[in-house]
């Protein structure tokens, strides 16, 4: 059930409504997670049903039912192209296209960025695998962006934190009380984001999150908490998590009931 303070936020948002563009990133092998799918293997993860429901489907699903989300275009595998077009087309309604991704992330992400609306002022980049996403953390999330032009899905650290060497040698301790553990939706301006990317391009760096394209032009992301739930499925035990989930959340909303 969403809290009377989000409402008013996202009632307020409505009024003075900013085009977003979702880029959904699905084009990853998932070798972690076939390595130990058992009788899923040779299944992407991304098509994998979880509670009966591909992975896919329930991520693009929280972005089709969040009213601040304008298009959604879905980057898949180029193998996978036609068979992701029949699981969403007719289905989510806000579905752009889906077109194939490059051979890192870095490069199906803009691919998706190249086919946003002209008209898309924030872009919101989020993992296929995630799909215990929830329409109040892109809400969450949105609205902190459209504040400050760049926010990420976060998690603050709630184990000790160490600083180790190569060989694994601890050297030091970190307060975690200044750690987060990034994970998406990550969004951003989209002149900024456009900006953050074409300049990686053309410097040839490499990245492992999209917070860092505009970090290395000095923009400053702020990280939104969203709790442990956004779980990515990485390896073959994480659909398990994710059902429990899932099977928790259904009940505490029969209870709310």
């Amino acid at each position: 059930m969403k809290d009377k303070s989000l409402l008013r936020r996202v009632a307020d948002a409505l009024r003075t409504k900013r085009k977003t563009s979702a880029v959904i990133l699905a084009a990853g092998s998932g070798e972690r997670f076939s390595a130990g799918s058992g009788e899923l293997t040779g299944i992407k993860k991304q098509f994998v049903p979880i509670l009966g429901v591909p992975v896919l489907l329930r991520t693009v699903t929280a972005f089709e039912v969040c009213p601040l989300i304008d298009e959604i275009i879905v980057v898949t595998g180029e193998a996978d192209v036609e068979y992701t077009r029949t699981l969403l087309e007719g289905v989510i309604t806000k579905l752009t296209c889906v077109i194939p991704g490059g051979a890192t992330r870095q490069d199906s992400a803009m691919a998706g960025l190249e086919k946003i609306s002209p008209q898309s002022e924030f872009i919101a980049i989020h993992d296929g695998a995630r799909c215990l996403v929830t329409c109040d953390i892109i809400e969450n999330v949105l609205l902190k962006a459209y504040d400050t032009g760049a926010a990420a899905a976060a998690e603050k650290a709630v184990d000790t934190v160490k600083y180790a060497d190569s060989h694994g040698v601890i050297e030091k301790t970190i307060d975690r009380n200044y750690v987060w553990l990034m994970k998406t939706p990550q969004i951003f301006n989209a002149n900024m984001y456009r900006a953050g990317v074409y300049t990686a391009l053309k410097d040839g760096a490499s990245v492992t999150d999209d917070c860092m394209l505009v970090e290395r032009l000095g923009f400053k992301v702020h990280a939104v908490d969203c709790g442990h739930e956004n779980i990515k499925l990485t390896y073959a035990t994480d659909k398990i998590i994710a059902e429990a989930i899932l099977t928790a959340r259904e009940q505490t909303e029969k209870n709310d009931v």
